[in-house]
């Protein structure tokens, strides 16, 4: 017989522990104070919300949402909504990505070093002004309508993806596009063939996220009179029509989540 042997177990030092990082800490200290002085500068009546008048008008609010308006001609008028609040968001994300990539360029450093701040302070300016002032600002010029609310759409998310994407260019490996410089291919052909090749799953994958984002901004740019299912939602609520107002967000629910769920297996198919 073989006498089983016991292993040995070798004990390793614990590694040092990290130096503390001051900043870090300052950073969060900050927060914390921050988070303080919003809950004593803000008029927050805690007690007003929890009062047993405010939690009966809130049930009786939300009791109104029981029933859902599934008629025939309703849900003919849904599907229009529907339809149209996709349709805003799709145009408005593919008008937004191509003058990002447009905007891109420039803002990545590629037409030159003075061009670049100018147009990243355009960019700033774009996303820095919500979807719903610029929706407000294009009712005036466009009218009601889907067609405000799509080029609100696309204005906002232009500033977003443009510095996305110059971002992403920016960070690509530089080796690529020098090699084929240095073997005489011109800007553009390397511009084409060493850095969009590897900026395009990022970027393509920013532009996806955008779009489910869009969705749920769509579907609120109604309130202002941008057609699609928030125009519908501002009308019925208006009138105190809850069970058409129930399946109106019923419908926003279920169209967000098949979007998030589209978006979210094309990307994963692009990282393969």
């Amino acid at each position: 017989m073989t006498s089983a042997t016991t292993p040995t177990t070798v004990r390793t030092p614990m590694p040092a522990r990290p130096a503390i990082s001051w900043s870090t800490v300052a950073l969060l200290l900050g927060l914390v104070l921050l988070a303080a002085a919003s809950f004593i500068s803000l008029p927050l009546n805690w007690k007003a919300l929890a009062s047993l008048e405010a939690i009966r008008t809130t049930k009786e609010f939300l009791l109104g949402f029981a029933r859902l308006d599934t008629s025939a001609g309703f849900l003919r008028k849904l599907a229009t909504g529907t339809a149209e609040t996709l349709a805003m968001s799709a145009l408005g994300t593919l008008l937004a990505a191509l003058a990002g990539l447009l905007l891109a360029l420039p803002a990545s450093g590629r037409a030159g070093p003075a061009a670049r701040l100018p147009v990243r302070m355009v960019l700033n300016v774009f996303r820095s002004i919500p979807e719903l002032v610029w929706a407000s600002m294009l009712l005036i010029a466009a009218g009601l309508g889907p067609f405000a609310g799509t080029l609100a759409l696309a204005l906002h998310t232009a500033g977003v993806l443009g510095r996305l994407f110059a971002d992403a260019m920016e960070n690509t490996p530089a080796l690529p596009e020098t090699s084929l410089r240095l073997n005489g291919a011109s800007s553009l052909a390397a511009f084409l063939y060493a850095v969009l090749p590897q900026a395009a799953p990022q970027m393509l994958s920013y532009t996806l996220y955008r779009w489910e984002n869009n969705i749920r901004a769509a579907a609120v740019l109604g309130v202002v009179g941008a057609g699609g299912l928030g125009q519908m939602l501002k009308y019925h609520l208006s009138l105190f029509q809850m069970p058409q107002a129930a399946s109106v967000i019923v419908a926003m629910l279920l169209m967000v989540a098949a979007v998030d769920g589209v978006s979210f297996w094309m990307r994963r198919g692009m990282m393969r």
